[in-house]
């Protein structure tokens, strides 16, 4: 099943957890105070949550970046630092989620108000009052905040387009397309005719989007029997708003009247209720000598013509599709339309996908180990990148535990049993010590 896609890849950062303090209580009859360091607080989660009045991914083409706020520090005397608001994504109805590096798909976001979390906030690192025991009462021990998740997220929207373009081939349709649209969604190759849809991303001035496709190709398609897919048929009944675009010049020796009645009568003809469609006539070419004149005669036509079901609305727009004359107040009316128009009710029932399964890919090994060309050792992997970036090394108590938990996961081990001798360097990331039988 092809359909438009509009797509994007962001990028969301969590926030990472707040650190850990290491803090005494000064008091006067207890030795060296209690341990006294809070903890730090959760850092934010990024959120997906749909906004039902989306219909387009258009707001992310100009950001991209989404971050979260970090958790805050612990503090002295046991106070704990506050945990993070999450931050709040909008996406359109519709909008499935890949993680970009694996394309493992993450969610599909459906309804309105639904949630998906792409980004964990880190937890916050436990103060020295957390390291307390018996046998050392008054440690010099707090973790730093875990690092929150990162990731590239992919972000992919079938479209359909709300608006139709409808008229004669050389009116100027796909230049008004062009114009008005600057996101190039990909479009699927329909394999059941040559006939391919011009589908734009439309953005008014005042923040609204919109979808906009070329419709004649699909109507004159259906009507010479060229078997059209249901997908097209769909395009076309998802349209709300019917631009009726006609060339006001009569360069091509036709009169525009005539042309606006015969796509009307192709339209009725196809039995889809195109014409409970509201139209909008765009009066396009109106740089040309002839086309003041003309559109007055249009007018007068219109409305001799006009019978009582079209009377109450037909607003026309003059503008230039070549010098973007006019383009503006047709957009801005064009969404105030689709504000105002219900969706029609299609006449197939929407295909469902499959289910998605949620959840994250298991992480790798817990840690691998490389040598440099200098004969360094170097170190890395999730789970220990995660146990550094939390350990504070302004503390040697907190050093020495990192040197446990290292002992603990099997690294002392499998350092030695690669080769590893006595004062040989390790590096993790940025930071290098000895190896120490």
């Amino acid at each position: 099943m092809s359909m438009f896609l509009d797509q994007v890849t962001i990028d969301v950062k969590a926030g990472k957890g707040g650190d850990g303090m290491v803090a005494f209580r000064r008091e006067k009859y207890v030795p060296d105070g209690g341990p006294a360091g809070g903890d730090g607080g959760q850092g934010g989660d990024v959120i997906l949550v749909v906004e039902e009045g989306l219909r387009t991914l258009m707001d992310f083409r100009f950001n991209r970046h989404f971050k979260a706020q970090p958790g805050e520090n612990g503090m002295s005397k046991g106070m704990h630092g506050r945990g993070s608001e999450n931050t709040f994504v909008k996406v359109p109805p519709g909008t499935t989620v890949r993680d970009a590096e694996t394309g493992t798909l993450i969610g599909d976001l459906i309804e309105n108000g639904q949630t998906l979390t792409v980004a964990k906030g880190g937890r916050g690192g436990r103060g020295n009052i957390r390291f307390a025991s018996a046998k050392n009462p008054a440690p010099e021990i707090a973790e730093n905040g875990e690092p929150g998740q990162e990731r590239k997220i992919e972000l992919e929207l079938k479209v359909l387009a709300d608006v139709g373009l409808v008229g004669f081939p050389s009116v100027g349709k796909s230049t008004l397309l062009s114009v008005i649209s600057s996101a190039r969604p990909k479009i699927g190759a329909y394999h059941f005719t040559t006939l391919v849809p011009n589908l734009g991303m439309v953005s008014t001035s005042d923040g609204r989007s919109f979808a906009a496709a070329d419709l004649p190709g699909l109507i004159e398609g259906a009507s010479q029997g060229v078997g059209l897919g249901t997908q097209f048929l769909r395009h076309i009944e998802r349209t709300r708003v019917i631009l009726h675009v006609i060339d006001m010049s009569g360069m091509e020796g036709r009169d525009p009247y005539e042309d606006y009645l015969a796509i009307n009568k192709e339209l009725a003809s196809h039995n889809m209720r195109l014409m409970e469609r509201p139209q909008i006539i765009v009066a396009n070419k109106m740089d040309m000598p002839e086309a003041e004149e003309n559109l007055k005669k249009f007018k007068e036509k219109i409305e001799k013509e006009r019978t009582d079901e079209y009377a109450d609305h037909l607003p026309i727009f003059p503008i230039s599709g070549v010098s973007r004359k006019g383009i503006e107040p047709l957009l801005n009316a064009t969404a105030d339309l689709i504000d105002v128009t219900p969706e029609f009710p299609l006449y197939e029932e929407e295909i469902v996908e499959d289910t998605v399964h949620y959840g994250f890919q298991p992480e790798g090994p817990e840690f691998t180990i490389d040598r440099d060309p200098d004969a360094t050792w170097i170190l890395s992997g999730d789970s220990l990148e995660k146990l550094f970036q939390m350990t504070n090394f302004e503390h040697d108590e907190s050093v020495m535990r990192f040197a446990r938990q290292l002992r603990g996961m099997g690294i002392d081990e499998a350092l030695r049993a690669r080769g590893a001798k006595d004062g040989d360097i390790v590096r993790i990331g940025e930071y290098e010590f000895e190896f120490v039988e």
